[in-house]
């Protein structure tokens, strides 16, 4: 009678030690999630933050590129003002496209090549589109973390206890994927 109750307690005890560490598991990657979610963020926004900066000097010499800046312009407006990570996401890449346009026309003024405060501007863009692409990696491999603890045994059985859902990546656009055309 005595050994079995030790052993209902023993199974008891073991069990809400799982519920627990599965629990604090799950909690610990959700925050790491959050946590690379937020830097995607910060980079985003250090990246919008330069963007004043290079109109400033590249207006002086694209005189007759006012579209280009314009569509730069207003890319960075919508990213400032989206509301949530994922349209943040998607207008940050329609301002790394608009981006893409300022550099490439630049190519067509050598005094504007030269300038260093438009190097220095360029290179700093660069820089912060390496981490966006690091943070995204991040967020992809904690997500892959957790779904790997939600789809595992005995993951599987806690995350059904604890009420939890699967995540999903971050994607690419279609534009994204596309291959590039190279002409020579």
């Amino acid at each position: 009678m005595i050994i079995g109750l030790w052993i209902s307690v023993g199974i008891i005890a073991l069990l809400v030690v799982m519920i627990i560490y599965y629990f604090n598991r799950f909690a610990v990657l959700q925050n790491r999630i959050e946590n690379s979610l937020a830097q995607i963020d910060v980079q985003l926004k250090k990246r919008a933050d330069l963007v004043p900066n290079l109109i400033s000097a590249v207006k002086g010499y694209m005189t007759h590129e006012k579209s280009i800046i314009t569509e730069v312009t207003n890319a960075r407006k919508a990213m400032v003002s989206a509301g949530n990570i994922q349209s943040k996401i998607k207008a940050g890449d329609k301002l790394q496209e608009a981006l893409k346009s300022i550099f490439a026309i630049a190519e067509g003024y050598p005094n504007l090549k030269a300038n260093e405060n438009f190097l220095q501007l360029q290179n700093e863009l660069s820089a912060i589109e390496d981490k966006v692409a690091y943070s995204r990696q991040f967020y992809n491999d904690s997500i892959l973390d957790y779904n790997l603890l939600y789809t595992t045994f005995p993951g599987n059985i806690f995350a059904g206890l604890l009420k939890k859902k699967q995540n999903n990546y971050l994607q690419i656009t279609e534009s994204e994927r596309a291959v590039p055309k190279v002409s020579f």
